[in-house]
């Protein structure tokens, strides 16, 4: 339940704080005065839009803050499983709403995101206007409001889990139905792709060294006389010149003897080495000219090679993406070749998820039926209560073949007000006042299954009037034993049964509109419920407010 409310800066409402109890509590006023703003900021601070549009003008930020107690189990552990714990079993939430557009959410004093924010607000408050009777002409929200009031959200679940298997098993059957000329035409495509490739059959790092070595050929000329030239200077010499060789070996003989003169010298180790690594050089450059051969022909068959490569260029921009390809084609050709057997294997699991839909879907079914004949039987009892004594409900099915997330069937409320009358869907029978008792019938039952702990009415009394209007009070009063309402009302045979009286008074102080909330006592209760009441005679209506008061004081 709601136990405290601070609102600042919201709309007209400039510092209010409530305080509020189990049972019924409404709220009254002129017309104009703001009486539904105190729940227009209940649902911000829910989680419902914020924006700038709601600040008190001239004021930068606006504050709501909620405390909320006696948490139902499922609030309990959505808190939990998001890293909250409810501090003495108490919740406290609180929205900020700024002019920059920027909006800030915090649960048991933690920022938090407001996708997430508003999540673990679910379930705390049902709150039911006049936009919600518009809902029950949306055959849609039928069955959610039947399966609400069953308690079949773990069957709708299980519902909705087979049927997502199933649908995606049909996809995959989809996506493998390919037509026998297709697949056929495919696979020879597929086949003759690989050949090609395989035909060629290029090899990994290949293009690399054939073009080096066409680089090679083409220079063979300027290589074999580049290979001779080294090989001559250093080794053998020319011309009466002596090779590299010879003067390294009579230098290091001439370092070796001046050491003999100076023995701290130890520049003929240095000239050894380098004497030794010249003459494996020269070996290792004799060998390369003894072994340079130029294959005649060879040219042309790099040339040829290098064409052919050059074909699969379509497959990939080098070998690797080449080789790639044809690992891939060939997985599909594998995969066309073997369709059959998968698609033996995907009917085998279709039939199987169909019917592991087939029997949550029937379960579901059957409890659905069981439940509408309860709502059927219970709702009539409900609206004789509201002056409906005669009206006739019914819940109508229409089957669905196919699987759907669901379940096996549509539904839809049909209704009748009047003797005589065949029921007729909602949105063609219903009028707003007749909509308005349907409405708080269904939330009757609704609270006695509903785990939530408080529920709002604005202005559930529209377009009724008369006798009937006592009954709405009655009603609001009777869900109020177990529950803990909040009502907006325009109707003083509906505050009359209050337990706590606010009054909204729209007031003007210094050029400033500011809307006030507060807890009438007796004495003003008495007041605002003749002035609600009307009439012409005041001492006449005063005394049918202090009747009424006292009437239904004693029923609730």
């Amino acid at each position: 339940m709601l136990e405290e409310l601070h609102v600042e800066n919201f709309g007209l409402m400039e510092d209010v704080r409530l305080s509020f109890q189990q049972g019924l509590t409404v709220f009254t006023g002129e017309t104009g005065a703001g009486k539904s703003m105190v729940i227009d900021a209940l649902g911000v601070l829910l989680g419902g839009r914020a924006s700038s549009d709601l600040l008190r003008h001239g004021e930068k930020q606006a504050k709501i803050e909620g405390v909320f107690s006696d948490l139902a189990q499922e609030c309990l552990l959505r808190l939990e499983d998001a890293g909250y714990s409810a501090e003495d079993g108490q919740l406290f939430l609180y929205r900020e709403i700024n002019s920059s557009g920027k909006n800030i959410c915090r649960i048991q004093g933690r920022t938090i995101p407001l996708t997430l924010y508003r999540s673990l607000c679910e379930g705390l408050v049902d709150i039911h206007g006049q936009i919600e009777n518009l809902s029950l002409f949306n055959s849609d929200n039928h069955r959610k409001l039947l399966d609400a009031l069953g308690g079949l959200q773990d069957d709708v679940r299980l519902v909705k889990n087979a049927a997502r298997s199933y649908l995606a098993v049909l996809r995959e059957e989809r996506e493998l139905s390919v037509s026998e000329a297709d697949r056929a035409s495919r696979e020879e495509m597929l086949q003759y792709q690989i050949e090609e490739i395989n035909t060629i059959n290029p090899q990994p790092g290949e293009e690399e060294e054939l073009v080096q070595e066409k680089k090679r050929l083409n220079n063979a000329e300027r290589i074999t006389s580049l290979i001779s030239e080294v090989y001559s200077l250093l080794y053998e010499g020319s011309a009466g010149k002596p090779a590299a060789i010879d003067l390294l070996a009579s230098s290091l003989k001439a370092l070796q003897e001046l050491k003999r003169w100076d023995e701290e010298l130890n520049l003929s180790e240095v000239m050894e080495t380098i004497y030794y690594a010249a003459e494996d050089l020269a070996h290792q450059v004799r060998s390369y000219k003894d072994n340079l051969e130029f294959e005649p022909g060879r040219l042309d068959q790099i040339e040829e090679r290098l064409i052919q490569l050059s074909k699969l260029r379509k497959y990939g921009a080098t070998i690797d993406e080449i080789v790639a390809k044809r690992e891939e084609l060939l997985a599909e050709l594998e995969q066309i070749t073997h369709s059959h057997e998968k698609q033996v294997q995907i009917q085998e699991e279709k039939e199987k998820a169909r019917q592991a839909y087939e029997t949550f879907a029937g379960k579901l079914s059957a409890k659905r039926r069981d439940m509408a004949e309860l709502i059927e039987k219970g709702l009539i009892v409900e609206l004789s209560d509201l002056g409906l004594e005669r009206s006739a409900f019914e819940v109508r099915f229409t089957a669905i073949e196919e699987p759907t997330l669901e379940g096996a069937e549509t539904l839809e409320f049909y209704f009748s007000a009047n003797p005589g009358e065949p029921p007729k869907p909602l949105n063609k029978v219903a009028s707003g006042g007749e909509m308005s008792r349907l409405m708080l019938a269904l939330k009757s039952m609704l609270a006695k299954v509903e785990s939530v702990g408080t529920f709002i009415f604005d202005e559930v009394d529209s377009g009724v009037g008369g006798r009937t209007i006592y009954k709405v009070g009655e009603k609001l009063a009777k869900i109020a034993q177990d529950k803990q309402v909040f009502c907006i009302t325009h109707a003083a045979q509906v505050a009359a049964f209050a337990e706590v009286h606010y009054g909204i008074v729209k007031e003007v102080d210094s050029e400033r509109t500011r809307t006030r909330v507060s807890v009438l006592s007796e004495t003003e209760r008495l007041k605002e419920l003749a002035r609600m009441l009307g009439g012409d005679e005041e001492d006449i209506t005063r005394q049918h407010a202090q009747e009424l008061f006292e009437r239904c004081r004693k029923q609730s």
